[in-house]
């Protein structure tokens, strides 16, 4: 729900969303596609995957 309210919202479609949960099944990773998050990392994410998005999100907005 969080994620379809930041996409609704001003700018939200210029926001890098990145869903961390405990679920990593392909429904799950379904689901957080279609509430709106460009990313979805299985807890504990790895970290050198995170620094790659974090990046690329930074160099998109620049």
């Amino acid at each position: 729900m969080a994620a379809r309210r930041i996409r609704q919202a001003p700018g939200g479609t210029e926001i890098t969303l990145i869903a961390l949960t405990g679920w990593g099944q392909e429904e799950h990773k379904r689901r957080t596609r279609d509430a709106g998050f460009d990313h979805h990392l299985i807890k504990p994410p790895d970290l050198g995957e995170l620094r790659t998005l974090l990046a690329e999100a930074k160099s998109r907005y620049r």
